[in-house]
């Protein structure tokens, strides 16, 4: 059973940076395919960055292209997200998924992760 536990978040201003990690603990994480996903109040939960279990291939929303960046340290099990010039529309709750991949791929849709961390708002003040 793998756990993601998230860490980072919370309130920042306008234009300002933020980062987010998140650990996979109690699997074989070499194996793991990870992602970041946001949900707002009253919206659906969008991908936001993902990363391939080697980390060579990646994937950012075109609403955060530029502003974001994702990448992993595969030998702590941990997963970042490195945010800047922050806008108010960047509020939500945000969460680090994973999955378990055998290919080099990174994966957007969130049905298909199986683990999930336990979400962090994150909240942009104007």
């Amino acid at each position: 059973q793998v756990q993601m536990v998230e860490s980072g978040g919370g309130l920042v201003e306008s234009g300002g940076s933020l980062g987010r990690s998140c650990a996979a603990a109690g699997g074989a994480s070499s194996n793991l395919s990870l992602g970041w996903f946001r949900q707002a109040p009253g919206k659906e939960r969008d991908v936001v960055a993902a990363i391939s279990r080697s980390g060579g291939s990646t994937y950012c929303a075109d609403f955060v292209k530029g502003r974001l960046s994702i990448s992993r340290d595969s030998a702590k099990n941990t997963v970042y997200l490195q945010m800047k010039n922050l806008e108010p529309e960047d509020t939500a709750v945000y969460y680090c998924a994973a999955r378990f991949s055998y290919t080099s791929s990174y994966y957007t849709t969130g049905s298909t992760y199986v683990y999930w961390g336990q979400g962090t708002q994150v909240t942009v003040s104007s």
